[in-house]
């Protein structure tokens, strides 16, 4: 302000005014949902909050949800410093009261007691673990160097035909050569492997768009160009207010589909019937 137009304002004055986006950000946080969503995707980036006089590493969650008919959408903005079973059950428990009556596929990142909250409210709902981060994570085994070897060893697992290809392509990548250097990789996936296969059920194209999370990666990324440079926030209400602007623009334009919609709609009334539906 002093530099664009040689005024002076004080830190205090900036956060009364800005308190006023709060009003809309709970109306937005409370507004109905749709009443089934054919994929709602759930991930979080990491935000220095401060909290009781210390810099915390806070994790700020989102959900995107494709409706029946294709758009995207934010569904929410959760800001929990514990994760755990309880809050997740209370996101889920959130969305219901909100309207959301059924969701059909559930993308996670393996969370401890995220797939139990999910069904323990929206009972029929395909928990489909996040591949991504199952692979970033088994990497992290690995150097640097190792890294694409070890993501192309894998591959075969999560491109194969379906679910009892895909087993026999874990074992084969057990008994090579990265699975024998790396013994902790297989185990992992195997404790998630419910939540790995559900995607088996349809063609290639609609796997991509169960699995993959361009769209959240997208849009943390553009969230995180608006926070890189605030250094640390002084509350969890100051990171939801600039959050949630960004949120505003970004999604202002999202007016477009998928590009594999019209596939997977056809899959999805295939797999899931009379759930798929759109409208009350």
């Amino acid at each position: 302000m002093a530099e664009l137009y040689g005024l002076e304002i004080s830190p205090e004055l900036v956060s009364a005014v800005t308190d006023a986006v709060l009003d809309e950000v709970r109306a937005w946080q409370e507004r109905p949902l749709d009443p089934v969503y054919a994929l709602v995707y759930f991930d979080a980036l990491r935000v220095k909050i401060r909290d009781e006089g210390l810099v915390r590493n806070k994790a700020v969650y989102l959900a995107i949800g494709v409706n029946c008919e294709g758009y995207r959408d934010v569904l929410g903005i959760w800001i929990e410093h514990t994760e755990g079973a309880r809050f997740w059950l209370r996101v889920m428990s959130e969305l219901k009261a909100r309207g959301t009556r059924d969701i059909l596929i559930a993308v996670v990142d393996g969370l401890k007691g995220f797939p139990e909250a999910i069904v323990s409210v929206f009972p029929q709902t395909v928990v489909q673990t996040c591949i991504v981060h199952l692979l970033r994570n088994s990497m992290q085994f690995a150097t640097w160097k190792e890294r694409a070897a070890l993501a192309a060893a894998l591959r075969p697992v999560y491109t194969a035909t379906g679910a009892e290809a895909a087993e026999q392509e874990l074992a084969r990548f057990e008994a090579g050569e990265w699975g024998q250097r790396y013994r902790a990789i297989v185990p992992m996936w195997r404790r998630q492997w419910e939540e790995v296969v559900p995607f088996f059920a349809f063609t290639a194209p609609v796997r991509t768009l169960i699995y993959t999370t361009n769209a959240i990666e997208s849009l943390h990324s553009q969230v995180r160009k608006s926070i890189r440079n605030k250094g640390h926030f002084p509350s969890d209400e100051a990171a939801l207010k600039l959050i949630w602007l960004s949120l505003r623009y970004i999604v202002g334009k999202w007016t477009n589909r998928p590009l594999c919609w019209s596939a997977a709609r056809t899959e999805f009334a295939i797999q899931f019937e009379d759930r798929f539906t759109v409208g009350p």
